[in-house]
């Protein structure tokens, strides 16, 4: 019997079962891609902890609460802010419990000429992008290693860690992730001795709800993205499911430092 190409999230499900009443935490995770990846977790029977400065973090962590009769919580954290993000942490784990898996997800994207770039645009980019991803990671390692027990990061670049987007200029975007890349690798090797498992996902466009509203008001764009897509549109947020699960779960185990492309082909060709 032939098996179909498009996996359903039932099958996902089934697939990562060692997920279940596990906790994971999710920066960035009150809408976009990082919502629709803790939809993914939540679905899968982990407790989830969603971890945002927007006003709707609550409310997205109750949504996901009602939709797959798991365990959530919300935390407003800033991730460049140190003493914050270990303040959220001890939050989450009062509240639901040792993090096991930890999604950097929260990320900023700013245009325009780089000629004309000012250095505080650069550093704001670096700080949410790179140093609060880091951030988060050590305090998942930190609280790993106290414990003795295992630990599973999983960042969030971007295909931009390879590839200069064009038309539109983000160099400060593009650095950004390519040294959550690096950070990625860096990071695994480092922490492999006290069990903390550290890959990262590389998304190419995905129609999240920040993405339509650059492409509302910027068609033309849009339109030359889809161009240079070898499958020809953009993914689907909860297409992003697949992946996170599997770098969540054991089956992943023996994958370490990697930078996971999932991008429709757009940088293969």
């Amino acid at each position: 019997m032939d098996r179909p190409l498009i996996a359903t999230k039932e099958m996902s499900v089934e697939m990562f079962l060692d997920l279940a009443g596990r906790t994971a935490l999710v920066t960035g995770g009150a809408g976009g891609l990082g919502y629709a990846m803790a939809d993914s977790l939540a679905g899968s029977g982990m407790s989830v902890a969603l971890v945002d400065m927007s006003a709707d973090v609550a409310q997205s962590a109750q949504r996901l609460a009602a939709e797959h009769g798991v365990s959530t919580t919300s935390v407003s954290c800033d991730v460049t802010d140190r003493a914050a993000v270990e303040n959220a942490f001890s939050q989450v784990d009062a509240t639901l419990g040792d993090v096991d898996v930890l999604v950097n997800s929260a990320g900023i994207s700013v245009m325009g000429d780089s000629m004309e770039l000012h250095a505080s645009v650069m550093h704001k980019v670096f700080d949410v992008n790179v140093v609060g991803t880091l951030h988060c990671a050590q305090a998942l390692a930190s609280r790993c290693r106290a414990g003795k027990r295992p630990g599973n990061v999983i960042n969030i670049a971007s295909m931009s860690s390879f590839v200069v987007n064009v038309p539109q200029q983000q160099m400060p975007y593009n650095v950004s992730k390519a040294a959550v890349s690096m950070l990625t690798k860096c990071l695994a090797i480092e922490w492999l001795p006290i069990g903390v498992r550290v890959n990262a996902i590389a998304p190419g466009y995905f129609a999240s709800s920040m993405t339509q509203q650059y492409v509302d008001k910027n068609q033309a764009i849009a339109n030359e993205w889809v161009s240079r897509i070898p499958i020809g549109r953009m993914g689907q947020p909860d297409e992003l499911g697949g992946l996170v699960t599997y770098l969540a779960s054991d089956d992943s185990r023996y994958m370490i430092g990697q930078t996971l492309v999932i991008d429709g082909g757009y940088t293969i060709v």
